[in-house]
């Protein structure tokens, strides 16, 4: 019996031997991080932001078009009545057209002569077309290249105004330089 006793105190010894083991927590200590110097970082000097250099759309109109044709340079002529002489006022006008025709080379023009209403439809289409033909030359003479420019005859079919007074009939003597092909 004191084998058997023996083994029982045995079997308890290591019985409670595993149970204080296991309810003991282990404490694992871990060294604190080693200290390593860092750098000292050096100041970066501030550069301001970069200025936005993207070109701002066009706020007139846009260069070569027949919008630029007409604010920047003028599409009309007046005359005088039952005259097809460039007068001195248009001159300014049609100097300032050839200068643009120039330089839009590409650009072709029609150039419509206009009359009022007075006078027989047949005059005032041959009027009308002595007009066109008068600023057709004149540009021509500035250093447009005939060939650009070709001119038709609306006589009193085409009026800017329709009232029936002196200020109506002289808005309607007049040549319209049309821009036909070429504009942007």
């Amino acid at each position: 019996m004191t084998k058997t006793v023996f083994k029982l105190a045995l079997v308890t010894f290591v019985t409670l031997s595993v149970a204080a083991c296991a309810g003991k927590k282990e404490e694992v200590v871990t060294p604190p991080p080693a200290v390593t110097e860092q750098p000292t970082p050096t100041p970066t000097p501030y550069t301001p932001p970069k200025a936005d250099t993207t070109p701002l759309p066009p706020s007139g109109p846009v260069p070569g078009s027949q919008q630029d044709f007409v604010v920047n340079v003028g599409d009309r002529v007046f005359f005088d009545l039952d005259q097809s002489s460039v007068r001195e006022d248009a001159k300014a006008i049609l100097d300032k057209q050839a200068a643009w025709l120039v330089r839009y080379p590409a650009v072709k023009v029609r150039i419509e002569g206009n009359a009022d209403e007075r006078g027989t439809r047949e005059y005032n289409f041959a009027l009308g077309a002595r007009r066109a033909e008068a600023v057709s030359q004149y540009l021509t003479s500035k250093g447009v290249v005939p060939s650009r420019i070709s001119t038709i005859s609306y006589g009193k079919e085409n009026p800017l105004s329709t009232g029936t007074d002196e200020e109506a009939w002289a808005q309607n003597r007049n040549a319209h330089t049309a821009l036909i092909e070429g504009a942007q």
